[in-house]
């Protein structure tokens, strides 16, 4: 895709490749159309050639050429089908992966518009390409020729035929004004109640275990019956005026039969009395896709929307331009005047941060709670952008570069672990192409291979959702054998340790140390002092900024001597407030200057 292209137009323009289709099966819905009419043409002529000449072969034939009519407009409807249906296929093979990737891209960086209903929204709007609505509407233009028909049977006819299809018109946009508003919103509280159910239910045991179903079912019911209510708003005003329009479909046919007599009597009728039958039905079939089309608004609003929350969010993330492939890094890190925020959020979390590391080193960053350490490790493997500042890997800036290439060099490790649904080779070998000696030397190097061993099925033992099979710490494993498969040049480690007891602290120790001779560079923030120990230079963080930085012994000499004069700075002014206060006489104290 041409990255230049305003990308609110690009479902538009997917549809627009299309056009093919819908022309082969607009002129297969004209023709289908016309068919209709083949049984009030064999009516006709069984009244007045085979009643009249008593002809046997006569009603032979004409019923072997309206049985073949029917099947013709059979294999043409299936025809018809078929080219739509390749249609929707053919859209869906254009934008489900844009639209996944503009997914995928809107949660990570937290950009409004990236929700799961969106895969849910290409599906509306490809089921809608052949939906029987839209064949409604490529039926439309046979009214034309139907209109034209009854004008020549008679003008009165026709001008009569006229004011009914005006009279749909109207009832279609009554019902688009009465039914649109009450449907998005219904659609848009059906998408946030189906969000709070999701999150609610990835939170089942929280809910559980404090006694919060109740109240959190009463806030789902809440959102479910405001959806419920909108829906009932919108389908009472659509049914109707689908009353009204088939009323006014099956009237209009009865007033132009009657009409067509009054013409006849009055000899002002083209072509004889069985032109009123043929007037009436043809006025019928005239009006018969406005009222399909007003009966099915509904699903046109649905299409609309998904069509409208879609474009919106291609146009928040447009497609990535194409980057120049690079060669493998080996590891050096600059930072460069890093300042970075939140996605959608303007308050810098993290400001000023620069340093420099060599290939094959690695740098523990520390520092209190909320001090940007996780967002820093988001920087450094280009998942968020930076607002000013540059992450480079052997000068490249990580952000730009693409994931695909880079991603097999470089290794991370959340805060939160994360695995997927799969087996523990899979989840190790991240999901692409199982090098078992390359997953064996990762579970290895975490120590695990002993542990997976002794499982039923070793490495392709499933992990369950989220990784429910195992505990937490062996997750931690998983996860942080996953970041060191194939021994990636770059890693970022955040809170390696957070779950694992002594052995897998010394484990992920000894990781670092051997991956580390091998030439990887590691960046691992920890609270914890057991990676200290590998470490070759600290960063200390607060609240943002960077405080300090060089090598380990350095760094922790600085901060032990700050330590030092705190604490003797504390105990000045302990001591201080312990002297006895001079008083005045009587006992009161001297009175405030």
């Amino acid at each position: 895709m041409n990255p230049n292209k305003r990308p609110a137009a690009e479902l538009r323009e997917a549809l627009a490749t299309l056009r093919p289709y819908f022309v082969r099966a607009s002129w297969l819905s004209l023709a289908t159309s016309l068919l209709v009419l083949a049984p009030t043409g064999y009516m006709l002529e069984v009244y007045d050639r085979v009643v009249n000449s008593r002809s046997h072969m006569t009603l032979a034939m004409l019923t072997l050429l309206v049985l073949g009519a029917y099947l013709l407009m059979e294999l043409l409807e299936w025809v018809r089908t078929a080219i739509l249906h390749e249609a929707g296929i053919t859209l869906d093979r254009k934008m489900s992966a844009r639209v996944f990737n503009a997914l995928f891209e809107a949660n990570l960086r937290r950009v409004p518009g990236g929700m799961v209903q969106s895969m849910n929204d290409l599906r509306t709007v490809r089921d809608f390409l052949h939906a029987s609505v839209l064949t409604a509407l490529m039926e439309a233009p046979a009214s034309i020729v139907f209109a034209i028909l009854i004008f020549a049977i008679s003008p009165v006819l026709g001008w009569s035929a006229v004011v009914g299809a005006l009279v749909q018109v109207g009832i279609a946009w009554l019902t688009e004004r009465s039914t649109q508003p009450p449907l998005s919103a219904a659609n848009r509280t059906a998408i946030a109640a189906q969000q709070y159910a999701d999150g609610s239910l990835r939170n089942a045991e929280v809910i559980e275990s404090m006694g919060m179903l109740r109240d959190i079912h009463k806030r789902w019911m809440d959102k479910q019956r405001e959806f419920l209510r909108l829906q009932a708003v919108a389908s009472d005003a659509a049914g109707s005026y689908q009353a009204v329009a088939k009323f006014v479909q099956q009237v209009m046919g009865s007033l132009l039969l009657g009409l067509g007599a009054w013409l006849l009597l009055n000899r002002s009728l083209n072509g004889g009395a069985g032109m009123m039958i043929i007037g009436s039905v043809l006025g019928g079939r005239m009006l018969a896709p406005l009222v399909q089309i007003i009966a099915q608004w509904r699903t046109v609003v649905n299409a609309r929307d998904a069509m409208g929350r879609l474009e919106q969010l291609l146009a928040n993330v447009p497609p990535r331009p194409e980057s120049m492939r690079l060669p493998p890094p080996r590891g050096a890190l600059t930072v460069e005047a890093l300042v970075a925020a939140a996605p959608g959020s303007a308050i810098p979390i993290v400001r000023g941060v620069q340093f420099a590391l060599p290939a094959g080193r690695v740098l523990a960053v520390v520092g209190p709670s909320a001090s940007g350490k996780t967002t820093l490790a988001r920087l450094l493997v280009g998942i968020w952008p930076a607002a000013s500042g540059k992450v480079r890997l052997d000068g490249a800036d990580v952000f730009t570069w693409d994931k695909s290439e880079l991603g097999p060099h470089m290794g991370y490790l959340p805060q939160g672990v994360e695995l997927f649904e799969g087996t523990l080779a899979e989840n190790i070998a991240r999901f692409g192409e199982v090098d078992m000696a390359k997953v064996e030397a990762a579970a290895r190097l975490v120590g695990m291979h002993e542990f997976i061993l002794g499982l039923p099925q070793g490495y392709d033992s499933p992990v369950g959702r989220d990784g429910a099979m195992l505990s937490g710490g062996q997750r931690q494993r998983v996860a942080l054998a996953r970041a060191l498969y194939g021994k990636p040049a770059f890693v970022v480690l955040d809170e390696p340790n957070s779950s694992l007891d002594e052995e897998g602290d010394a484990a992920l120790a000894q990781a670092i140390l051997m991956l580390k001779q091998q030439g990887t560079t590691f960046v691992v923030m920890t609270h914890r002092t057991s990676v200290l120990a590998v470490a070759d230079a600290m960063l200390v963080l607060r609240d943002g900024t960077q405080q300090a930085f060089g090598p380990r012994d350095e760094v922790l000499a600085a901060l032990q001597q700050a330590a030092q004069q705190a604490a003797q700075q504390a105990a000045q002014q302990a001591a201080a407030a312990a002297q006895p206060r001079p008083t005045a006489p009587g006992g009161a104290l001297p009175a405030a200057s």
